[in-house]
């Protein structure tokens, strides 16, 4: 069977960064990568990884380093914009919802129902060329390829040795931090590339000493399919973050580590709702010293749903953007101009819009059911010099359900994660409202949870940018509601979904 998949690795700003490469700058200067994400579709041999990255440091030239399998050349490397790795990453982020007491006393009409609806540099070859070519027999590397794609001076690499690397990058006045040999002697024995990518900070917009740069996209053939994480090592002085979304026809997660989920469903007291990244970030680091090198899985759900949803699900546009064009050979959507709209009355041009917007996401929803159901899994680890050794190998897993407004008996909300015919598990926290009014009938029916009483639905909050938040270890005790056996968290009330009694 043939293999599809995507995969975005997420870095989350922190002062410490996970990274599968590292970055380099001449004189020796201070780098730091405070946002990183890739994006590698896989179908069968195929991958087109895609990568963004912001930068803090000077204003002067700097170049990433990333091992790639193959040579590159210029046809298979192009630019993106930044939109779509924040749409996936909002997609699968852990999310808080709320639901409010409905009346007791009240009896619904006999139907079904889904609680969920609420839910200064010149060219390549003048900045780098002329010293490559003279250390090429010194060294033992060789420039495979060299070329230019919008604010990137790019050359592909081999070694024969990784001390010749190592000594090249630096007589080309990179300033490589002491110890990157042993680190490129893995890749270098694999037979493995190296990417580089050398930034024109002529054409890089700074804001506070903080470049976002143009996504990267490129494509390869290689049997592995694996992360190659070590050199992102080189810089660490803490514990690192790094997030893994992988769209694929099935569930994903680690073949070479230890593998939990996330505890979800659980219930949390209603000031929790100003310091739910805190509290996400708290409850991640229990699980993970509960579980010593672990990698936790966050998300696991149909790319074309979402319940609820903190942004839209994706589209087949999105997928031929991370790579789908390049793996299927398909077309991209059509684009649809609407000519000649200030000479159209308001109302009718607004009629038009709509049409197109019907027929867009009517050509979308065709084009996705001919290509069949992609799941996205999100894997978060967390990580230093000492928990991993290893570059991250990936492998298909068997489907799981969590994280849902479902009742398993009809009284009590499902926990963690089980095993399910289709993947529906998600990172999922709720603050619940008792019922504030009065209660006069004989018979109360507690714990039945819907919208608010103005019937306006608040839309999820997803827990983002964490690496950002001040980790506190205490806090997921202090703002659970519902226990978590999980972690050793009592919590106020006996499970989630009840409401807390005054």
């Amino acid at each position: 069977m043939l293999q599809r998949l995507v995969l975005l690795l997420s870095v989350i700003p922190a002062a410490a960064h996970a990274f599968c490469g590292f970055y380099v700058a001449g004189g020796g200067a201070s780098l730091f990568n405070d946002a990183t994400q890739v994006v590698l579709l896989r179908e069968g041999t195929k991958t087109v990884l895609s990568m963004q990255n912001n930068y803090r440091g000077p204003p002067q030239n700097f170049a990433m380093v990333v091992p790639v399998p193959v040579v590159l050349q210029k046809e298979n490397v192009k630019t993106l914009t930044k939109n779509l790795f924040d749409k996936l990453d909002q997609l699968a982020a852990p999310r808080l919802v709320e639901y409010w007491e409905q009346d007791p006393c009240y009896q619904p009409p006999a139907r079904a129902m889904s609680m969920d609806a609420f839910g200064g540099v010149g060219s390549a070859k003048k900045a780098l060329a002329p010293s490559m070519e003279s250390g090429v027999r010194d060294y033992g590397v060789s420039i495979e390829a060299q070329f230019t794609v919008g604010e990137y001076e790019i050359v592909v690499l081999s070694a024969k040795d990784a001390l010749g690397l190592e000594a090249w990058l630096t007589d080309n006045q990179y300033k490589i931090p002491s110890g990157a040999a042993p680190l490129f002697r893995p890749y270098i024995q694999q037979g493995m590339k190296f990417f580089v990518a050398k930034v024109d900070v002529a054409k890089v917009k700074f804001e506070n000493d903080v470049a976002t740069l143009s996504p990267l996209r490129f494509h390869y053939d290689s049997e592995k399919f694996e992360l190659p994480i070590r050199l992102g090592l080189i810089n660490a002085k803490a514990e690192q973050d790094l997030i893994v979304h992988v769209l694929a026809r099935e569930r994903y997660e680690v073949a070479n580590y230890p593998n939990v989920t996330i505890p979800t469903n659980i219930d949390l007291v209603p000031s929790a709702k100003s310091e739910f990244g805190p509290f996400y970030a708290s409850l991640l680091d229990k699980t993970v010293k509960k579980n010593p090198k672990a990698v936790v899985t966050e998300y696991a759900w149909d790319a074309s749903t979402c319940d609820p949803c903190p942004t839209p699900p994706l589209g087949v546009q999105d997928l031929m953007l991370l790579g789908l064009d390049v793996v299927t050979g398909g077309a991209p959507m059509p684009e649809l101009e609407f000519k000649n709209r200030d000479a159209v009355p308001p109302q009718e041009a607004a009629q038009v819009d709509t049409m197109i917007r019907n027929l867009m996401a009517q050509i979308s929803r065709r084009r996705m059911g001919s290509m069949g159901r992609f799941v996205i899994t999100r894997l978060h680890a967390r990580y230093d010099k000492g928990s991993l050794g290893d570059d991250l190998v990936f492998k298909a897993t068997t489907p799981i359900a969590g994280g849902r407004e479902f009742l398993t008996n009809g009284s009590e909300l499902e926990q963690g994660a089980v095993s399910a015919s289709v993947n529906n598990f998600q990172a999922r926290y709720a603050i619940r409202y008792p019922w504030a009014g009065k209660i006069e009938c004989s018979n109360p029916q507690r714990g039945k949870w819907g919208g608010p009483p103005g019937g306006a639905r608040p839309r999820p909050v997803a827990a983002e940018d964490l690496g950002l938040v001040k980790r506190d270890a205490t806090l997921a005790a202090k703002l659970v509601e519902s226990p978590v056996p999980e972690v050793g968290l009592k919590g106020l009330k006996s499970r989630a979904g009840l409401p807390v009694k005054k």
